[in-house]
């Protein structure tokens, strides 16, 4: 009998739960910021549970993705996205200078993914 621990997902499955972990991993990020550092209870209950749930969905895709890779992807998705959601919902900044290493990240991240595709691996 295999237990729900021992189950190994698909890579398709494991990158889309990559990409779930960033999505959480952004609400956490800034209902972080809305907590006002956890004086503002719904902001911190939201923050507690969407940091639960990023663990959760991280550590189901790293079952399959490599945790150097899977993590890179992960931190990337969550800082585009904190960077880019904080700008038009928190009002934060965001420069000329920003964006451009923010696209260095979004290059590296579909690099990264391009580099772990099943085609490119079994072509070298």
């Amino acid at each position: 009998m295999t237990t729900v621990a021992e189950k190994q997902i698909s890579n398709e499955q494991a990158w889309t739960m990559l990409l779930l972990a960033g999505a959480f991993e952004i609400v956490y990020a800034l209902s972080v910021a809305g907590s006002e550092a956890f004086t503002v209870m719904s902001w911190s209950i939201s923050a507690v549970i969407f940091f639960l749930l990023t663990l959760f969905a991280l550590s189901v895709a790293l079952r399959t993705i490599d945790v150097g890779i899977g993590y890179a992807v992960w931190a990337g998705i969550g800082s585009i996205g904190s960077v880019v959601f904080g700008s038009i919902l928190l009002d934060q900044s965001l420069t000329s200078v920003q964006t451009v290493w923010l696209a260095v990240i979004i290059i590296g991240v579909i690099w990264l993914k391009l580099a772990s595709s099943d085609k490119l691996q079994t072509d070298s």
